[in-house]
């Protein structure tokens, strides 16, 4: 079954060249089939690109997917194209305002992960969706920098920079090897990682209510979940499309920062050389696992109410 998303954005034509199953809203309304509602809280400048990456996982299995874009009201973004924002996205103050209930929420990383976190423009606005999800969300699968937020807002674990830009392809290994998150993985698998700080391993190990799920000693934690998987937090990009560390290298290099070539991503760590994708059969198969958690645990009213019956609060 597709996700459900709007004939006008772009990333319907983009997925359906791909020949990744969308459908659109009009379609999608006749089909007498239970939808999973998840909502993505997208942060990332790339704002296009970004929506295309998670799409583009969020529509490989079975189920009806159906999409919801939100925006911090309080950050004026200067990257999505004009108008793009208005016509696709809703205000994240306006959902909870009318108390929607989600069956599973993303929230993407961004880039501040070198500001203090009370010093990010936004913050405020972030935390109360953090609390939001609470109560309303049953899975809320944070990356990036969202995972370090939802750690430090959750549980005080904080930050810390790193002595250079973690940056490249790294293996990982498995720790909880029957998680429902896991099922089908190798023992090792690869994924990108890009960041200059990474949350406190020893607290996040400390911490009762999470569990270390992967990590690898040359990254630190890769993926921690609490509540039985009602939380999940991502500390890199499984969704990364094969060119999108290329352009950030390119783009660093032309701004004249230092930036070191991305660790075992090109060929022979040549940046003339096309990439070769060695994490997308995981990224696929991680969120298809996520989102299989998500309706085989997530309460339903079978009378097709949102609220009734549904208790999400954690």
């Amino acid at each position: 079954m597709p996700i459900k998303i709007s004939r006008d954005l772009p990333a319907y034509n983009a997925l359906t060249e791909e020949r990744v199953f969308v459908m659109a809203d009009d379609r999608a309304e006749h089909q007498d089939i239970r939808p999973l509602k998840i909502a993505i809280v997208n942060l990332m400048p790339t704002t296009v690109d970004t929506e295309i990456q998670l799409l583009r996982l969020l529509g490989n299995t079975p189920l009806q997917v159906d999409i919801s874009f939100l925006r911090m009201g309080t950050h004026e973004s200067r990257n999505a194209p004009p108008g793009h924002l208005e016509k696709f996205y809703t205000n994240a103050v306006d959902i909870m305002k009318q108390g929607s209930y989600y069956d599973g929420f993303i929230i993407t990383g961004a880039p501040v992960e070198t500001l203090p976190f009370e010093e990010v423009d936004y913050w405020d606005e972030l935390v109360s969706v953090l609390d939001f999800t609470n109560t309303n969300v049953w899975s809320t699968l944070h990356i990036c920098w969202g995972a370090q937020a939802g750690l430090y807002r959750r549980y005080g674990i904080p930050k810390k920079p790193l002595d250079q830009k973690l940056f490249g392809i790294f293996p990982h290994g498995v720790n909880e090897r029957f998680s429902p998150l896991f099922r089908g993985f190798d023992d090792e698998f690869l994924a990108p990682q890009s960041r200059h700080t990474a949350s406190d391993r020893d607290a996040i190990a400390a911490e009762k209510a999470l569990t270390i799920q992967s990590e690898t000693p040359e990254t630190g934690v890769f993926i921690a979940t609490a509540k039985e998987g009602r939380e999940i937090y991502v500390t890199g990009h499984l969704e990364y499309d094969p060119l999108t560390l290329d352009k950030e290298y390119r783009r660093d290099l032309g701004k004249g920062l230092a930036i070191a070539v991305p660790k075992n991503y090109y060929p022979c760590d040549d940046p003339s050389r096309q990439p070769v994708v060695r994490w997308r059969a995981h990224a696929h198969l991680f969120f298809s696992n996520w989102l299989n958690y998500v309706y085989q645990e997530a309460p339903y009213d079978p009378w097709g109410t949102i609220a009734d019956g549904r208790d999400f609060s954690i």
